[in-house]
Formats: structure tokens, sequence, C-alpha cells
């Protein structure tokens, strides 16, 4: 396969699962800075390939995709088709019903998990000390800890990732926010041993290390 071409700046969560992803598949790729403070997606040429002018944006020959969770599902079904016997399944497995409960992660932190902690992670990482809203900011880390809650008491059925005994796509996007909530301060952040331990077992994968791990920026 050619070279996969990303756009999007290395601290954006949404092209960190993009890069985690392609390194546990296997998939080179160059990355292209684009995004906040380096401007390119308002051209006409970057609005052309995504004109929501967000990041990420994928371009695989003919192939262009933009929102991050449709470019890791893509991602992992060309795996798929390379590997008709079935090795490229683990990410994305067959099957409607295992195939839905990895799904249905990927929409809880669409429409749960990212909107309550924007204003933690954007209020502690993006705004300076003296502008910040702490009211906000306790309001989200009061939501993000309850919504971390819900995904301790999924991990208390004894499974080493989200989805059974292998990373999945869910493990991939809950990682990088799990990242984002572990690396902030939080006053009288909740006791959630299991959501820890997987954090840490996930922290361990290559492809976490290096292009999640890194500072917050």
């Amino acid at each position: 396969m050619d070279t996969l071409r990303i756009w999007g700046r290395a601290n954006s969560v949404n092209v960190q699962k993009v890069l985690w992803c392609c390194t546990e598949l296997g998939f080179a790729f160059e990355r292209i800075d684009a995004g906040l403070h380096f401007g390119q997606v308002d051209t006409p040429e970057y609005r052309a390939m995504n004109p929501n002018g967000r990041v990420p944006t994928l371009v695989d020959g003919d192939v262009v995709l933009w929102e991050s969770n449709a470019i890791i599902r893509y991602l992992a079904l060309k795996h798929i088709e390379q590997a008709p016997d079935g090795a490229g399944g683990r990410l994305y497995p067959v099957g409607a019903a295992p195939r839905a409960r990895v799904e249905r992660w990927l929409d809880w932190t669409l429409a749960t998990l990212q909107p309550a902690e924007r204003d933690l992670f954007w209020g502690m990482v993006r705004v300076p000390p003296e502008k910040r809203d702490m009211a906000a900011i306790t309001a989200s880390a009061k939501a993000s800890g309850a919504a971390w809650s819900v995904l301790d008491g999924h991990l208390a059925h004894g499974r080493p990732f989200v989805e059974g005994d292998h990373l999945t796509l869910a493990d991939i996007v809950l990682g990088g926010y799990a990242r984002r909530w572990y690396g902030v301060e939080v006053a009288d952040r909740p006791d959630l041993p299991r959501l820890r331990a997987w954090y840490d077992r996930v922290a361990e994968r290559p492809g976490f290390q290096r292009y999640v791990a890194p500072p917050l920026t």
C-alpha cells in the first residue's frame, strides 16, 4: 500500500488516535502539520479535501476521508481486506455483535465523554492560569469523573481491554482521552482502580508511547 498522508497537528487527540491506529496495523504514513497555529485548514486546497476545516484528514490514493472515527474504521477494514484469513480483525472484530460492542464506545466518546471533558482539558492545558474559568473546569472535572466511572464499572467484568482480551478501536479512542484525564490536575479525582489498570495497560503500547504519551499542549 502506498504511504498514507495524514493532515493534522501532533497534539490533537483526534490525530493521535489515527497515528496510533496506523502503528497498530503497520501502515506507513506521512503526517503534515495542519490546524491551530499551523494554519492550512482554511485554504481552498484543504477545504476541498475537508470542508469542515478541521483535522485530521486522511488521503489514501483516491480516498479522502475526514472524521477521525471514520478514518480508523477505514484503516481497520482495509487491514482486514488485506488479511482475508481474519488475522486483521482484532482491532475491529468481525461479526455484528462484537463489532457493535466496539462501535458503542466510539459513539459514547463523542456523545458523552468528549463534551464532559472539554472544559477541563482546555481550561487546564490551553488557557493561561490567570484566565481560567475555575467554575467551568470544576464542573467539567466532575462530569468527566462520572463518565469515566461508567468505563470503570464496565471493566469490573475482568476484561483486560475494553471489549475483551485484545486491543480494539475502542481502546484507541478512549486511550487518548484517558491520557488527558490522567495528565491534568484534577481536584478530588475519583478512585477508579480498574480504569487506572486498563490505562496503564494501553499506555504500554508502542503507538501510545510515541504519539499519545508526549506532554499535553
